[in-house]
């Protein structure tokens, strides 16, 4: 790729991402749990502002370890964890879908699939070994969506990979395969982009019952015209298709998969200048200090200093000692005079080299790709996570999402996804600082740097920033730390996530005050290794019918449940317990709608009392009466629901949460009929 295609900003973020990305796995051992016993069976109910998390943070200080780390965990019960299979141990588990009682984990090699119908004990059903970094998953019925993006993905699946520059037998696209018998996936096509597939969004629009789309972000380098005709890196300027500045949207028709085609790329960067951004925080300054100190290979790369991986520098050095036309191991001569030119080197090997005196076309735009698109149909929205900038599309016409609002902020390094909540009032962006390689949850770490940003949206669909939320517990520099992919848990009336914060562990919050987000859960393990940064942590969390799935980069599959506490209810856990669902993808948000059951209405009345809502007195009362209404059946229980709401509906206007009496009033009326 040219470096017409970027700014160095994201030349830079590209060459982090490639120099810190490849990872590694080492022995394996038996896991271990330090969970602190915090039962809170008898709820003694708080607000927010009481919350009172474990002091000292327990997630400070665990033992490393790959499968033997230490362990922290508040209000959660792990319910499971399961190695990865042999064929994928050392090779990076990335995403989650679900579909029905399985849940299919992607991986750099392939995928599998999970029978979690025994939450306690995950049956591997199928290890499908097919290579194309990252393989983040997707379902639609029966059909099963995977990204590639690698430049070793075979068409074939072939697991030697691909050697040749240019080469026909090379995937970068959309893999299809048809899971109608999920033991026994057949692939079925693809569909080939110009940059590959890091993620996709699988799209069902309800007024088309005949095809599904899927929005394709791709962000690596645009392969040549000679392997996929059509490509080009050219600016729009020079070449109106180019490659960049775009997604793709492809439609797949469901009777005939294998005529799934793009039919649309859509340029929704547009007019947007390059966004801001911050230089070094103390802690990578220190670091840089440190390593200078220590002799360790630095260099200003893309207008910053950055620390040069030994790996990396033995790469070069045995470059250097190539043409030279030496052999063996290099010399001092050779070492310095790396040293020197490692910088420019590195440059020209990422095409950073743009001062050749022609007019840069590129300079002071904005991004030309999206990491992530988050698609909410229900709202007609989709939140698009792109470079430096958090975009809002109008989804209603799949085939064309129309940006309607972009935002920018300088303490994002990389936006990377985005969450809304049910409403659809408010969006959560990620920022994944450094490609999700580095540490940024260090001591010293800005809080707003490789953070959660919060954002409501106005009924004209603008979006204004609130609040930052970032996992609390400092890591070591041992642990690449920073906000990654999450679901909302259906608790009703309250905006609370899971979020995988990479080897920061999973972080529940709840960001009902989108001013004041508070942690109410965590889990969180030692470093994979306590001398160097060896990839692991949690890719992805997702909430999925009652239960909490963790995908692991390095130590394979976590189930964990909920566990009562001041700051969510035994009767919360259960009203969310009540929604489900046949599918979830990562990138397709579903509206949460809740039945009237006892288990929402109790979660209401525990509502009530964290909020002061009523008083006491009347909560009691109407604990005991519905209590009664279980007991009873049919016409008495109908009597008893029908009047406690009677009672609480005149009691609604003097409450300060008459909008939640009111709720609680119609779930019992329901309850009654």
């Amino acid at each position: 790729m040219s470096i017409d295609g970027m700014s160095k900003h994201w030349l830079g973020l590209l060459f982090m991402i490639a120099l810190f990305g490849t990872y590694a796995c080492s022995t394996s051992s038996t896991a271990t749990d330090n969970q602190s016993d915090q039962s809170t069976e008898t709820s003694e109910i708080k607000s927010l502002d009481e919350i009172s998390p474990p002091n000292p943070d327990p997630r400070v200080g665990l033992q490393a370890g790959l499968f033997d780390a230490e362990e922290a965990i508040w209000n959660l019960n792990m319910l499971s964890h399961t190695p990865p299979p042999e064929d994928f141990v050392g090779s990076t588990n990335s995403d989650l879908a679900f579909k029905g009682n399985y849940a299919i984990q992607g991986n750099y090699n392939g995928f599998m699939v999970w029978d979690i119908s025994n939450p306690a004990s995950p049956n591997l059903v199928v290890d499908f070994l097919c290579p194309a970094s990252q393989s983040d998953v997707s379902v639609y019925g029966n059909l099963l969506f995977v990204s590639g993006e690698g430049l070793g993905g075979r068409l074939d699946c072939g697991t030697e990979g691909v050697n040749k520059q240019a080469s026909k037998e090379r995937l970068r696209g959309i893999r299809i395969f048809d899971i109608s018998d999920i033991e026994n996936p057949e692939y079925v096509s693809n569909v080939q982009t110009c940059r590959g597939s890091h993620t996709h969004s699988v799209l069902d629009d309800p007024n088309d019952d005949e095809n599904v789309y899927v929005y394709v972000s791709g962000s690596a380098p645009v392969r040549p015209e000679e392997e996929l005709p059509g490509c080009s890196d050219a600016p729009p300027s020079e070449d109106p298709n180019s490659a960049l500045f775009r997604i793709e949207v492809i439609q797949v028709p469901l009777d005939n998969p294998e005529d799934a085609k793009i039919v649309n790329s859509p340029r929704i960067f547009e007019n947007l200048t390059e966004a801001p951004t911050h230089g070094m925080s103390p802690a990578d300054m220190e670091q840089i200090r440190k390593a200078e100190e220590e002799g360790a290979f630095v260099a200003e790369v893309f207008g910053q200093k950055r620390i040069i991986p030994d790996r990396y520098v033995q790469q070069m050095l045995a470059q250097v000692v190539k043409q030279r036309g030496g052999e063996g191991e290099p010399t001092a001569q050779d070492s310095a005079m790396l040293r020197e030119n490692i910088g420019q080197m590195i440059e020209e090997r990422f095409g950073g080299n743009d001062d050749d005196g022609e007019e840069n076309l590129m300079e002071n735009r904005g991004p030309n790709q999206c990491h992530d698109i988050t698609l909410y149909p229900e709202i007609g929205l989709a939140g698009g996570a792109c470079e430096g900038y958090g975009l809002l599309l109008d989804i209603t016409d799949p085939a064309s999402p129309q940006r309607v609002d972009a935002v920018a902020d300088s303490n994002f390094a990389y936006w990377h996804s985005a969450t809304f909540n049910n409403e659809g009032d408010k969006v959560l962006f990620t920022d994944e600082w450094g490609g999700g390689g580095q540490p940024k949850c260090r001591e010293k770490d800005p809080m707003e740097w490789g953070a959660n940003a919060i954002f409501t949206i106005s009924d004209d669909n603008k979006m204004d920033f609130q609040s930052y939320f970032k996992m609390p517990a400092p890591q070591t520099p041992q642990e690449n730390c920073v906000a990654h992919n999450g679901s909302l848990i259906p608790v009703p009336d309250r905006d609370i996530m899971v979020q995988s914060w990479y080897q920061g562990g999973i972080s529940i919050f709840d960001w009902t005050d989108p001013n004041n987000p508070v942690e109410i859960a965590y889990h969180d393990r030692g470093p994979v290794d306590s001398t160097r940064m060896q990839m692991g942590g949690s890719w992805s969390v997702y909430w999925y019918n009652g239960k909490i799935v963790n995908s692991e980069i390095a130590r394979g599959l976590d189930i964990f449940e909920l566990k009562p506490s001041p700051y969510l209810t035994k009767n919360e856990i259960a009203a969310a317990n009540t929604v489900t669902f046949e599918q979830l993808n990562p990138q397709g948000q579903p509206k949460y709608d809740w039945p009237a059951t006892f288990a929402l209405a109790k979660a209401y009345i525990d509502q009530l009392e964290r909020r002061n809502g009523l008083s006491m007195d009347q909560l009691t009362s109407a604990r005991e009466q519905i209590a009664n209404a279980e007991n009873a059946s049919g016409s008495n229980q109908s009597k008893i629901l029908s009047g406690l709401a009677t009672e609480l509906d005149r009691q609604a206007s003097s409450s300060s949460q008459t909008a939640k009496v009111n709720k609680l009033v119609d779930t019992l009326q329901k309850l009654a009929e």
